[in-house]
């Protein structure tokens, strides 16, 4: 197996068969459940990985084909958003296992995506461990941040995700706002986890950048 680009607060390794998930930093074993009940739950309603096993700190997940989306937006930032949007509409009509309300998925964005490279439709939806009930600005918000911030060129194609989306979409205050919340958390997430590591100093800029916006 090798390790996997773009895990954060993960250490993941797979090959074509298998994904292995290790949960680092706080709440790990709290944060590995609560994928672990997601993976299970929507499994049939929203494309996931399928479920291998659970033990010792990690999720086993079957290997599904697709490519990062967020490596696809520069081939056709449009076509990947828009798949963004459709399929965030799906998530947030499921019906969770966690409770009564919004199912929000926590850390959604293109980044958190599997796409055919061809037809750019969803092969699967990955990384839940921030799941919650909530609000859906929160993910609305989120993928727009993770363009905002990692690929401005591409913001004029947010229009095509908030079309696919289908939904109201909450004004730009709102939305701005619940950008800064989430750096928030992460910046204090990564305090946590370590005090005094350069990704504090990081989040806390990033905090700057957004409300700067």
């Amino acid at each position: 197996m090798r390790r996997l680009p773009h895990g954060y607060t993960n250490l993941t390794n797979g090959d074509r068969a298998t994904v292995v998930k290790h949960y680092q930093g706080p709440d790990a074993a709290l944060r590995l459940e609560r994928e672990r009940l997601l993976i299970t739950d929507l499994a049939g309603t929203i494309p996931v990985p399928p479920l291998l096993g659970a033990g010792e700190g990690a999720l086993t997940l079957g290997f599904v084909e697709g490519a990062p989306g967020q490596e696809l937006l520069d081939t056709d930032a449009a076509a990947v958003l828009r798949s963004c949007g459709t399929v965030l509409r799906r998530i947030h009509a499921v019906a969770s296992s966690l409770g009564e309300g919004v199912l929000v998925h926590g850390d959604f964005g293109p980044n958190n995506l599997l796409l055919d490279p061809g037809t750019f439709a969803v092969t699967a939806v990955v990384d839940w461990e921030f799941a919650h009930l909530g609000d859906p600005v929160e993910d609305l918000a989120w993928c727009e941040w993770i363009v905002r911030m990692h690929h401005p060129d591409r913001v004029a194609a947010l229009d095509a995700f908030f079309a696919a989306y289908g939904a109201p979409v909450p004004d730009w205050p709102l939305r701005r706002a619940a950008m800064v919340d989430r750096c928030v958390e992460l910046r204090e997430f990564c305090r946590r986890w370590d005090p005094d590591g350069p990704a504090v100093a990081e989040w806390e800029r990033r905090i700057g950048v957004t409300a700067s916006w």
